[in-house]
């Protein structure tokens, strides 16, 4: 589905990545690991077009691209459910989940019955205001958001990030059963380890805009991918 080599994105005058290679492949989970500050969200940004790459090579469905918008890369099927969950407070569920009709054919503009059996308490809650959710409905509800566009790939940024433990579970249900669909390609950051082991099947590791370790998890330990990361922590700790 993802084919991205050599990768670099510079902010101003920092470089922010430093030759990043990532495959996505349907029926799968890339985990995108590192602590705080080493470039995952601006690689998930330069992936849902959000932010120009400096350099490197993209392929999506086969398909070389070149410079394209976070709108393109929406109509291509592409999928981002942003860090901070990013849905507008006034609007109700409803018209939440109906911001992501932009980017489909007329035709296929409706709430499928899956989206309320995935998130239950979004159909309870249907004419509720996104900004009276708590934050893990909220959370539930940006993943949605993003399923109602019919992704080939769905990116995921910190999806459990200050969410009560019940909730992370029914999210990396979710998530499972979206990978075991076999028809989509998902792109994970995460730093909640367990979550992030229990899902995964591909990993990468960066630490200040490199990767540092990568592979299948077939090809991985996870002691030793929990003392890499749990290392650079100790280490940025120490300053």
């Amino acid at each position: 589905m993802l084919n991205a080599t050599n990768l670099t994105l510079h902010y101003g005058g920092s470089q922010i990545l430093h030759g990043i290679d990532i495959a996505a492949r349907p029926g799968a989970v890339t985990c995108v690991m590192g602590n705080n500050g080493v470039g995952k969200t601006s690689l998930m940004n330069l992936l849902a077009g959000r932010h120009p790459r400096s350099g490197g090579q993209i392929s999506f469905g086969g398909r070389e691209l070149g410079r394209v918008t976070a709108q393109q890369m929406a109509r291509l099927g592409v999928g981002y459910v942003p860090q901070g969950r990013a849905i507008f407070p006034m609007l109700t569920v409803r018209e939440n989940l109906q911001t992501g009709f932009a980017c489909l054919p007329r035709t296929e503009r409706r709430i499928p019955d899956e989206i309320f059996d995935s998130f239950p308490v979004l159909a309870e809650m249907a004419h509720r205001r996104g900004g009276d959710l708590s934050g893990g409905q909220q959370q539930q509800l940006a993943i949605a958001r993003a399923l109602i566009t019919r992704p080939r790939m769905l990116l995921l940024d910190e999806p459990t990030e200050g969410i009560q433990p019940n909730i992370i579970t029914q999210i990396g249900r979710v998530i499972s059963d979206l990978r075991d669909r076999g028809d989509m390609a998902i792109i994970l950051v995460e730093q909640y380890f367990d979550f992030a082991w229990d899902l995964g099947d591909e990993f990468l590791v960066l630490e200040r805009g490199r990767a540092v370790m990568q592979g299948p998890k077939s090809t991985l330990r996870r002691v030793d991918l929990h003392a890499r990361l749990a290392g650079h922590a100790e280490a940025e700790a120490r300053g």
